[in-house]
């Protein structure tokens, strides 16, 4: 399950992000982006988050998951398709093999939501 080593990765670039501000806010939500050609399971990488995040300064913050779609384009037929997942990633127009991938690689953190203090009236 690698999904348990990009979950330690995730929580080190966090980490080095949160100790670097100077009031170390609590962290409510992290925004992931990740592409269904990275083979990553967002399930599995949902339950390792929860689980290697208790007793850590993410153990409060909530993993959103958005799935970006393989999107492959044909240099033969000059179009753009979504490939079907299995040994054959082919144009279905032409068959010509998949070799410009425009969307599914993604694996990044969009977005850090984290409590802000109230600020006094």
């Amino acid at each position: 399950m690698h999904e348990t080593d990009m979950t330690k990765a995730l929580m080190i670039t966090l980490r080095e992000w949160w100790e670097s501000q100077p009031t170390r806010p609590p962290v409510e939500r992290v925004f992931l982006t990740v592409g269904q050609f990275t083979c990553v399971e967002p399930a599995s990488l949902q339950f390792a988050f929860e689980v290697q995040t208790r007793g850590t300064f993410l153990a409060n913050a909530q993993l959103v998951i958005q799935e970006t779609p393989l999107i492959a384009f044909c240099q033969v037929c000059q179009l753009e398709y979504r490939p079907k997942f299995g040994l054959r990633y082919a144009c279905p127009t032409c068959q010509a093999p998949m070799d410009d991938i425009r969307s599914g690689r993604e694996l990044k953190i969009d977005r850090v939501e984290y409590a802000t203090a109230a600020t006094p009236p």
